[in-house]
Parts: structure tokens; sequence; C-alpha cells
């Protein structure tokens, strides 16, 4: 039986779900435009597809481009299409983020050469579409070392100086799949679980720390039609589209601008974090409606392989 000051604390959680949900509409509607003009932006996995395109996106804004890849051919050609769409400054770095020696010296060229930067984008992943006894343990392991290490080390090494002027974003892509564990994707929803979490954590280190200037951003698309993704092809594309790489670039830098915590796309992807409310068996039987696995085995299978 509640008490007097329990529906009273009860009423103040009320007050203050109401004042996020305002709050968020004017996130969502927002009342002018962040400028991006002077940011330092560094990018991941720039070479080609969403990497690239988010290049493209901020080319025309004022920043100064950071980009970091081991496709150098790809980059360079990043590099020149961001110049011809307006950017004045473009710095390419031949940068392995699996390792993190790599990443810690070619951070600490970055801060030499260009300066601190301001906006991170961990961009770089890789998918390999293996069911869980396919996957070698170097499989396992390299997955996670790109898609949630890479993130782990890049933040640690561009975080400190804009906690000590209380001032950047980290934007990092995850992914739907790290809502809910999918099939042939045992070791990527993995590492993008993993991503999830460190940057809900490190937001409540920062938000409790004071350093409301830091914001943070987590990008959980679905598929994306990039060499990543190997030609997937949605059986229900009215729930789940395949978005085009340089469509979700732009909700990217759109929900940069507007400082969202977390960019879902598309909406149907929202529905996989009320697993824990759902009869696993029901998830199951989603799945199977979807036809999810028949869409993994044609891009990822062993007919595909042949």
């Amino acid at each position: 039986m509640f008490n007097f000051r329990s529906i009273q604390k009860l009423l103040q959680y009320l007050k203050f779900l109401i004042f996020l949900l305002i709050e968020n509409t004017f996130c969502i509607f927002p009342l002018r435009k962040k400028s991006f003009a002077g940011e330092i932006v560094l990018i991941t996995g720039s070479a080609n597809g969403i990497g690239r395109q988010v290049a493209l996106k901020f080319a025309p804004l004022g920043v100064t481009l950071v980009l970091w890849d081991i496709d150098d051919e790809g980059n360079k050609e990043t590099s020149r299409l961001a110049q011809q769409n307006g950017a004045n400054r473009v710095f390419v770095y031949h940068c392995d983020c699996s390792s993190r020696e790599d990443v810690y010296e070619q951070a600490d060229k970055v801060r030499k050469e260009v300066g601190d930067v301001t906006i991170l984008i961990n961009n770089a992943g890789r998918a390999l579409g293996k069911k869980f006894c396919e996957l070698t343990d170097e499989d396992f392991e390299k997955t996670l070392r790109i898609n949630f290490f890479s993130q782990v080390w890049t933040c640690k090494a561009f975080l400190p100086a804009m906690v000590a002027c209380n001032r950047g974003q980290l934007v990092s892509t995850a992914s739907g799949s790290g809502l809910l564990g999918l099939y042939r994707a045992s070791d990527y929803c993995a590492s993008k679980s993993a991503v999830i979490g460190m940057m809900e954590a490190i937001n409540s280190e920062l938000y409790h720390g004071g350093k409301h200037g830091i914001k943070i951003k987590i990008i959980c698309p679905y598929f994306i039609s990039t060499r990543l993704s190997k030609g997937f092809k949605s059986k229900k594309p009215c729930l789940f589209p395949v978005y085009d790489p340089e469509y979700a670039a732009s909700r990217i830098v759109d929900a940069i601008k507007k400082e969202k915590f977390y960019l879902i796309m598309p909406p149907a992807v929202y529905f996989l974090g009320l697993k824990i409310f759902l009869p696993r068996k029901v998830v199951l039987f989603l799945e199977s409606h979807i036809k999810f696995p028949e869409s993994m085995e044609e891009a990822f299978g062993e007919k595909k392989k042949d």
C-alpha cells in the first residue's frame, strides 16, 4: 500500500519524465542549427561507405577533416571529393584501427599536426556474417578489435582534451544489432552491444562529473547498403528498409547538429529494445516473420560465397 511519501515521490518522477519529453521535443525541432565552423572532425573508416558520405556532408560546413582508414587509395579519393565539396583543410592518415599502437601513434600525430579533435566519429567496422561455430577465435577477436576496442582507444586518445575544456562530441556508430542478438551475427552483435554500453557509461561519468559540454551520440541503424552489408536485402522493406549511405550520413550529421543522444533508424528498430518485455519465443517468431535469417543466408551464407 502506498503512503503519502511514496505518492509524492511518484509524482516527482512523473514531473521529471514530462520535462524530459518536452526537452526531447525541442531537441527534435531545434530553434537554430548548430554551427560547425572551426571544429576538427575525425572520422574513422572514411575511405568508403558511411564514413565517406559523412565526410562529404561536413565538407562545406567550415570544419577541418581528419580521415583515418587502412584503404589509402579510397581515403585519398574521399579527401579529393571533400575538397571538391568545399572542404578547406583535409588531413589523411593511414590508420589500422584494430591496432592499439597504431591508433595511439596516429592520434599523437593528429594532435601535433592538426590540433585537438573536437568531434570524434567512430565509424570503422566489419561484419563477417558467420555462424558462431564457424567463427575462428581470430575472427571473433578481430571483430571486437575493429568494432569495439578501436572506439575504446580513440576515446581514450581524444576525450581527455575534451574534458579539459568541457567541450566536444563523441559519435559512435553502433547498430540495431547492438540492441538484439541476431542470426549469423554473434561477433558483430557482441561488439555493438559493448559500444552502446560503453558510450552510455561514459555519458553517465561525464554528466555526474559536471562535464555537460561534451555530447554523446549513439548511432543504431539497420542495414546500410555498403560493402559491409554484402548486398543484404530486406524481406520487409516497409518496416526495415536498407538505407542508402548518403541518406544515412544526412541523418547522422543532422543528429549531431540537434545533439540527439540516440539516432535509431528506421523507427521499427526501436522495437528491438522491447525484447525484455516479450517472451523469447515471440522475438524468434518476429525474426521469422520478417525473414531475417533468410536475408542473412542470401547475403552471407555458403551459396553467396560460391
